[in-house]
């Protein structure tokens, strides 16, 4: 008997061990991954403004409302937020796990079974995109100077990512919006630990030849490679 618990006892202890190992390694590549650069593409014109907006943990790709190249007001109305208001400068596109979006809109309401699902890939994902009157640059709103050409490379990214029917994204259905200015879309792709919010959106910079992390899990990483001035 003394035997069989010794044994149980040591397999547990090499279990947690092998688990902290993992979770360090996983942490550490993130961070150092985080801090290595793909450089932004050379020679281009300043044409777009764009940004890039955090919440502390996830991360935004802001773009303006209308140009030639896209009208954002067509694809994603202002009538599907809880207020519409036309005035709206800029549009905001967050891509992440549906069950964390619409189930947990704050920390203390995350359950282990969201969070289990989000980690592993057992969930389906959404876009949240949320209008803004003005654009303020500081220590959690970053602005970018981007050539037309780039940033039709980073519309078509954020539409790719997009479930269409009949040509248009698909609306979420919900009360639970965080304002009154946002709506939530069916999107393409999982989440999971090693593709997180904040990958989508260093995926979107590279897309549009920006420089960005090698690879991302957390803002910090994104928020990195442009230092607040």
């Amino acid at each position: 008997m003394i035997i069989i618990v010794k044994k149980i006892l040591s397999i547990i202890g090499y279990t947690v061990i092998t688990l902290v190992v993992l979770i360090l390694i996983y942490l550490l590549a993130a961070y150092t991954l985080s801090r290595m650069s793909t450089e932004k593409e050379k020679d281009t014109v300043a044409e777009v403004p764009v940004y890039i907006l955090t919440n502390g943990v996830h991360t935004d790709l802001v773009v303006p409302v209308k140009t030639e190249i896209a009208d954002w007001s067509r694809a994603i109305p202002f009538g599907n937020t809880p207020h519409t208001d036309t005035t709206a400068q800029w549009l905001a596109f967050g891509w992440g796990d549906r069950g964390f979006y619409l189930e947990t809109p704050t920390w203390g309401d995350l359950k282990f079974s969201t969070a289990f699902k989000a980690a592993f890939s057992l969930s389906t994902s959404a876009i949240h995109a949320t209008y803004y009157t003005a654009m303020h640059e500081g220590a959690q709103c970053r602005k970018l100077e981007i050539s037309k050409a780039q940033y039709k490379r980073l519309v078509d990214y954020i539409n790719n990512t997009l479930v269409m029917k009949e040509g248009q994204p698909v609306v979420i259905k919900t009360s639970a919006n965080y304002g009154k200015h946002d709506a939530f879309y069916e999107a393409k792709g999982s989440y999971h630990l090693f593709h997180t919010c904040n990958t989508w959106a260093n995926n979107g910079l590279k897309s549009c030849g920006q420089k960005a992390c090698k690879w991302t899990i957390f803002d910090t990483g994104i928020f990195y490679q442009y230092p607040n001035k």
